[in-house]
């Protein structure tokens, strides 16, 4: 069975500790997750319920799976940083999963919202990383041109009802990703759903499981 600390963990980040919810995989070479919460000035913590369904998919489908909350969310030390230091932070605690797994050979991030935006750029910048699932992002707010390329294949996850993000700013992420070459970026909608997938649970842990057995070498 996978080893689950009730209590939590706290991982040393670059501005204190960071609360964490981590269970190990049972197998030794488990594919590992980090998956990053929504925006913390807007009430985002790592038990958003969007955060916690994807969290346990995962935890379903045998890897290693950590959620934790960013700087000065919860007991996580620290002050809200403008998503450079959440950046810093999801950095950190992927070097912390890497530590605990020295013999996966799939490492996936997933970001939900202002989590998605911090899952991208946290991607630009560790090749390692083998696949992300960015659900709900915002590129009405958030400008995504730094993924130019996109250097890894991954799931984009949208709601057809999103009452934050226009569905054309949406098409038009779809389309920017779809035009490079070597790397297939599914846009994947769910039909019916608002922002934060409510009422939509079966739909969403669905569509997560699927792309995580269509892409996991595992």
């Amino acid at each position: 069975m996978s080893i689950v600390n009730p209590a939590g963990t706290f991982i040393n980040g670059p501005d204190g500790k960071l609360e964490a919810k981590y269970v190990q995989g049972k197998n030794s070479t488990a594919p590992t997750v980090l998956i990053l919460h929504p925006h913390p000035e807007y009430g985002g913590t790592m038990n958003n319920k969007v955060v916690y369904n994807a969290f346990h998919t995962f935890l379903k489908n045998g890897f290693s799976v950590c959620r934790f909350n960013f700087r000065g969310v919860g007991k996580s030390e620290g002050k809200f940083d403008n998503g450079q230091g959440e950046l810093s932070d999801a950095a950190a605690v992927l070097d912390w999963i890497q530590r605990q797994n020295p013999t996966t050979n799939e490492s996936w991030i997933v970001g939900f919202s202002f989590g998605s935006l911090i899952c991208m750029q946290l991607l630009m910048r560790r090749p390692e990383i083998y696949r992300f699932i960015a659900i709900c992002p915002q590129p009405n707010i958030y400008d995504f041109n730094f993924l130019a390329p996109c250097p890894s294949s991954g799931m984009v996850l949208y709601a057809s009802n999103d009452q934050l993000v226009p569905q054309d700013a949406t098409k038009a992420l779809e389309t920017k990703l779809k035009n490079q070459k070597s790397i297939n970026v599914d846009f994947v909608k769910i039909e019916g759903a608002n922002h934060f997938f409510a009422g939509k649970d079966k739909e969403f842990n669905s569509a997560i499981e699927k792309y995580i057995k269509k892409e996991s070498r595992f």
